[in-house]
Formats: structure tokens, sequence, C-alpha cells
């Protein structure tokens, strides 16, 4: 397939999840992202993974997110690691970074003056909490963020406390929203001759997931309590939950009552009007919580789908794998790494003309690749040497 940001060249200066699956997004799709890591220990997500998932050494939670880039090992604590930096700078697109905020411009290589060095470099900060404000200088950590921005108590039952998403989906929605905003800024830049700054919060982002019941409070909706009875949102008719059945559980979206009522052969949900749906939504999920254990999530399929009930199994991971439209989407992308052996990650997430975009590079070892960038940098063998002895690299 066409890779469309070919001769797109990023500067990733990224830790953690946020900023390498950003940057992760666009070395799918062919730009030349080098990493910049600290020599010697390199970026953090190669000494922790979650779950304590290492092969042979190697950090899965690393090879996630790292793939089709280039690692480069500089010490920017040194004046000749800045150097280097600074040349790599001036024939860069994008700089991608996700230090605390203030970081950088302490090292010299805030927005200001990487702008300076290259006017039309696009500038991408990912944070927590953005530039400015009482909570600039907090942690910007998943959890954290789906606390403070209130999508954390939108989630469990009533009588729960409230329940985070199982799944950094901040740290991944905020990555995929910087990739956009750099794809953006890039198609602006062809206009305009000029690059500008883009600044990815976890906190926008998180704001951003709760656009439906965050709007509706935001003009007065109708928000109910968290349900007693498996309901999944606090907006939403029933029967929009998830429910026991005799070997599991179902979810089931919006459906009319009638239909529910007639399907299950239940009396007490018959005597629902479909109008009443969100009223009494409560009582009618507790009918349907009281009915639902009566047959298995699969006889309940064979049964609702085809008379139109919107409905699909809750899977766990193992079914997950064995379900036939996800063995039909997913995109696997199979790798050997020298240490880690055999790896199995997840792909690019879109198709573009049915294609998904290939791998490239594997996700590189620390500094893998640092004579390489060097030398196309303009430096000779020697220079190299030097850098090498004064461990800036």
């Amino acid at each position: 397939m066409e890779l469309f940001l070919s001769g797109v060249r990023v500067l990733s200066l990224t830790h953690f999840l946020q900023g390498p699956s950003a940057v992760q997004l666009l070395a799918d799709l062919g730009a030349d992202v080098i990493k910049v890591e600290p020599p010697g220990r390199g970026a953090w997500e190669r000494r922790w993974a979650g779950g304590r998932s290492f092969r042979d050494g190697e950090s899965v939670f690393f090879l996630l997110a790292n793939r089709n880039q280039r690692s480069l090992t500089l010490d920017l604590r040194t004046e000749a690691g800045k150097d280097v930096l600074r040349r790599l700078v001036r024939t860069a697109d994008v700089l991608v970074e996700n230090y605390r905020p203030g970081v950088l411009d302490r090292l010299g290589f805030g927005y200001d003056a990487v702008a300076r060095l290259n006017p039309r470099v696009i500038y991408c900060s990912c944070s927590g909490y953005g530039p400015s404000g009482p909570y600039r200088d907090y942690p910007g950590q998943d959890l954290l963020v789906q606390a403070v921005s209130g999508l954390a108590s939108l989630s469990g039952g009533a009588d729960d406390p409230p329940v985070a998403v199982g799944t950094p989906v901040v740290d991944q929605h905020a990555a995929v929203l910087a990739a956009f905003g750099i794809v953006a800024a890039l198609r602006g830049r062809e206009q305009t001759g000029r690059g500008c700054r883009i600044d990815a919060s976890l906190l926008a982002a998180a704001l951003d997931l709760q656009i439906e019941p965050l709007n509706y409070h935001l003009n007065g909706g109708h928000l109910l309590p968290r349900s007693r009875f498996g309901l999944a949102s606090t907006f939403h008719e029933a029967p929009y939950g998830i429910y026991r059945t005799r070997d599991g559980w179902i979810a089931l979206s919006l459906s009319p009552i009638s239909r529910l009522a007639e399907l299950t052969g239940s009396p007490a949900l018959a005597a629902f009007r479909d109008e009443e749906s969100f009223v009494r939504r409560e009582q009618i999920a507790a009918v349907l919580a009281a009915v639902l254990p009566d047959r298995t999530t699969q006889e309940w399929l064979d049964l609702f789908q085809p008379a139109g009930v919107w409905c699909m199994p809750v899977n766990d991971y193992s079914r997950l794998m064995e379900d036939p439209q996800v063995q039909h989407t997913l995109s696997l992308l199979h790798f050997d790494h020298p240490h880690a052996g055999p790896v199995r990650v997840l792909g690019h997430p879109l198709r573009y003309d049915g294609e998904a975009p290939p791998l490239r590079r594997r996700p590189p070892l620390l500094g893998e690749h640092t004579e390489e960038i060097l030398r196309e940098a303009g430096y000779t063998g020697e220079e190299i040497r030097r850098l090498r002895d004064e461990r800036v690299v």
C-alpha cells in the first residue's frame, strides 16, 4: 500500500504510552520516526511492562508501541548531545514530546527555541493536563485522569465505588488525537509554510471521550444514578446493559420492551409499555436480571438476534480470540525479535484501500540506529567515535 507519510521525519522524545503510540501511528504510515533515548537505560517503557510481561528480558510494553521506528541514544544533559539534537531539529518535520511541562524548556528545546531553529516544525506536546493551569505539574497518568475527569464516576453498579475502565482508554485516545493533530498541521503547513504547536493532553482526551453524557449534563439533560441491575449508562433507556445468563453474560442494547417480553415470555416484562423504558428503566432491568439466567448466552442470542434485538455476548480474552468476527477483523503483526523471539502485537487499526500498513521495522534495540542516523546528519566516523567515547550517544 502507499505510505502516505513517506518523507516526513519525526523526532520522538516520548516515553510511557501516549507519546509512543501517537508516533507509532505516524510511523505505520511511512514517517521516518527517530526515537531519542538516554544512553544506557533507554526509554522508561523498556524497563516496565504491565502484568510483568517480558519476553526474555524484552518489555512487551515497549514492543507494542515502538515498531517502524529507529532508535538514537543521546544524552541531552551534555552540550554535545544538544548539538546533535539541534542538527536533527533543522531537518525534522515534526517533534513529539511527552516530558512534564517545562522540562524541555529547561534543556533548551521548548517550542520557541525549536521554532527558531526550524520555523516549519510541527511541535506536539503530549501532557497530562496541558501546558498551564493549577494541575500543570501533577503526574499525568491514565487512572488519575479517569478519576479527575469524571470518567470513572460513570461506571459500576449503584452500590459500587466508581469503576475505572480496565484498559488505558485515555492514553490511547490522547495518542490518536495527537496523531490527528499532527497530520492536520502538516496539511496546514502545505498552505501556510509555517509550523505550529499542538498541545494534546490526557485530560482533554478524557473529556472528549465523554462527549455524550457531559454534553447532556451541560444542557440540562436527565442523567440518572448508576443502576443496581446492570444498566450500563446513566442516560439510556432499558434494556441498555449487561445481564447474567445461565453460563455467562449478554449485552442488550436499545430494543423495544414489548419485543423482549414477547421473546422471553415474561408476564412481568409485558406489564411495561415501550414508552416507559426510560422512566421505569430500573424496574425493567430488575425483571430482565431475573429472567435472563433461565437460558445460556447462546440460547438467548439464537432467539434474540433473528428477531432484530440488539445483543452480543460478553467475551473475555479467551473467547475474544475465538470470535469469528474478531478473527476476520483483527490485525495482528508477527515478527521475530533478536532477544524476545517470536512476537505478536496488534497492528494498525485502519485499512487503506483494504490494506493495513506493513511492518517495515520491528521495535528497535536501544541505540540500534545511532550511527546510521548520525551519518545521515553529516557526522564523520571520527566524530561519531568521539561522541561514543564521551558517552554522549
